[in-house]
């Protein structure tokens, strides 16, 4: 079991990267997307699925 604090943490990590995520997305839409924010945007998504799912581990 986790605790609140590291909880909070593991939260928080997720809202960055959705944020990360949001900003990614804007100036895709302001300047086309190219192979650099394609990859990072990947990367990403990868690691955002990856936290979602030890926090569903830890949580549960």
């Amino acid at each position: 079991m986790t605790t609140n604090s590291g909880h909070q943490g593991a939260h928080g990590t997720g809202q960055e990267i959705e944020q990360l995520n949001n900003q990614a997305q804007a100036a895709e839409l302001m300047q086309g997307k190219n192979k650099v924010d394609q990859e990072i945007i990947a990367a990403a998504n990868e690691h955002s699925s990856e936290l979602e799912e030890i926090i569903e581990r830890e949580t549960t």
